[in-house]
């Protein structure tokens, strides 16, 4: 057990952060001995000499000057008595001393009052190892699994990042990894990048840069990896090629450590035309990429459900599509799968009918749970929205991750909240980042519990009854019950209608027939009339054989 000595040095009596440092230090196991306020240096160096603590805590509040004169002294007597060595040293004031405390080598962290409690919890972590060491690198861990159960009980952050330029995308990399406020960095890569890597003579070069960072050789991977190589050495994602998914899941792989893949089960193919796959097709390559991201451990995500919802499909098929690619994950042998929710989407969904959703998904989730088979929920603000004004969109992005905070996130995807206008920076991601952490260390404190609401109650149970129906419906596409998950059978739940989207009409394979609306908050089906209707009358209208 290591021990944190902690003292309020010179004149200084303000001991509140002292105190609340060493409780939280307490917490998580170390021994804390607290000297109290006003020490002097002498009084701090015998208690030193005395206890031989690991850590020593200081903390002063009145002014840079006088700090400055305490440091010179400290530093002198520590010097002379050979106290530096095997020891850290750890500063807690206000901006105006904290800089002066950076000023000395021998602080080994310094704490101004602009971190939230969280950042102080990942520190204290990071030197609670038998050693203290210099090289921060062993303090984080480095695969999704370890770095979530080291970063409780708060999530990690994730963020995604791609600019137009490769040089500035790797420059911004390396400020979201300095600034220790990321612990997930998703690069984004330009549609020619997604479609045409291993193609690269298909590329058009007028659309280099369009929607990501332009990735044209193995090379350029490698250099985004290493600008992460820093600060609190973030992991690591890529979003997935629309072709050539195994081969791009093994370039991820072997370059930037892949925390995760993120491949769909029926999308980037004739479905949205962000490839020109044929769907059954498509649907066999992504079953084969997930196979192959198994085999090779590394945990999966299948980004389904929020696709059909982007696409303004009633929330049954968004709860029925969440389930069925959680069940194609764990029959593929996904041991770490990420069960991403995207919250108000479509837009005008209630908060109320939000969690509604959120909450039928998660426990049709929750009864896939057993050894083999690990959900982590991660939760993020719906893109489509953001209100083009910055501050409007702040407020949607803190709003959505306070009450989607519920929902207990092992991780949180954090969008900018200028997304809609330009692609985010590291400025505008680290100052999305401290909104969204801040929303969320409110609601650790203590939320209602919303699933108590009747209405609530009411929507999550209609809705698991209708997404079950669906499932009930493709299976009876099926040829046998083995078959119900096949690509075969989910392509022809598509083409026959039973899986349908409003946003699909008159471009896609799929029929896009289904008329939606939200109604009191939530998304419904609805018929030519404005009526709504159930899962079973619409289906039945199929006539799908």
């Amino acid at each position: 057990m290591k021990k944190i000595l902690g003292a309020s040095i010179g004149s200084c009596i303000h001991v509140a952060g002292l105190l609340n440092f060493l409780e939280l230090a307490k917490n998580l196991g170390f021994e804390s001995i607290y000297l109290g306020g006003a020490i002097s240096i002498k009084e701090l160096i015998g208690a030193i000499l005395e206890a031989n603590p690991e850590i020593v805590a200081i903390s002063y509040r009145l002014g840079k000057g006088p700090l400055k004169n305490l440091l010179l002294d400290l530093e002198k007597e520590l010097k002379s008595k050979n106290l530096l060595e095997n020891r850290i040293f750890i500063f807690g004031g206000t901006k105006e001393t904290g800089d002066t405390a950076r000023e000395f080598s021998f602080i080994y962290k310094v704490f101004d009052g602009t971190e939230e409690i969280e950042d102080v919890i990942d520190f204290l972590k990071s030197i609670q190892g038998e050693v203290i060491s210099k090289d921060k690198k062993k303090d984080y861990p480095q695969n999704l699994k370890e770095r979530i159960i080291w970063k409780k009980p708060f999530p990690l952050f994730r963020h995604h990042i791609g600019l137009p330029s490769l040089e500035q995308t790797i420059k911004e990399i390396e400020k979201l990894a300095d600034s220790l406020l990321l612990d997930i960095i998703s690069i984004a890569p330009d549609q020619n990048t997604q479609s045409y890597f291993f193609e690269p003579d298909k590329m058009d070069p007028k659309q280099d840069g369009a929607g990501g960072v332009p990735l044209r050789k193995r090379e350029d991977f490698i250099r985004l990896y290493e600008a992460s190589r820093r600060g609190n050495y973030p992991l690591l994602r890529c979003y997935s090629g629309t072709r050539n998914l195994i081969e791009f899941s093994k370039l991820l792989k072997e370059t930037i450590n892949n925390a995760w893949a993120a491949i769909p089960l029926t999308w980037y193919s004739q479905l949205d035309r962000r490839s020109d796959r044929e769907l059954l097709s498509a649907i066999k390559e992504n079953i084969s990429a997930i196979k192959w991201n198994v085999e090779n451990n590394v945990p999966v995500e299948i980004n389904e459900s929020h696709q059909w919802e982007l696409r303004n499909a009633h929330d049954s098929i968004g709860v029925a599509t969440f389930y069925i690619s959680a069940l194609v994950a764990k029959k593929l042998g996904v041991k770490e799968y990420i069960a991403q929710i995207m919250l108000n989407t479509p837009p005008n969904l209630s908060p109320k009918m939000d969690i509604a959703k959120s909450l039928a998904k998660l426990e049709l989730l929750d009864n896939l749970k057993d050894e083999n088979f690990t959900p982590y929920i991660m939760i993020r603000t719906g893109l489509l929205s953001f209100p083009a004004d910055p501050y409007s969109a702040m407020g949607q992005l803190v709003s959505s991750i306070f009450y989607g905070s519920y929902l207990k996130p092992n991780i949180i995807h954090v969008v900018s909240y200028c997304e809609a206008l330009y692609p985010a920076t590291s400025k505008e991601i680290i100052e999305s980042i401290k909104m969204v952490k801040r929303a969320y260390i409110l609601t650790s404190w203590g939320l209602p519990d919303f699933s108590s609401d009747p209405e609530v109650q009411e929507r999550k149970e209609e809705l698991k009854e209708e997404a079950l129906f669906i499932l009930s419906a493709i299976k009876s596409l099926a040829k046998s019950e083995k078959d119900f998950l096949s690509p075969e059978n989910i392509y022809n739940a598509i083409k026959c209608g039973i899986l349908d989207a409003p946003g699909l009409k008159g471009f896609s394979i799929a029929k896009g027939e289904v008329r939606t609306q939200v109604i009191n908050g939530a998304n419904y089906c609805i018929d030519s009339r404005g009526r709504i209707i159930k899962e079973k009358e619409r289906i039945e209208r199929l006539l799908c054989t």
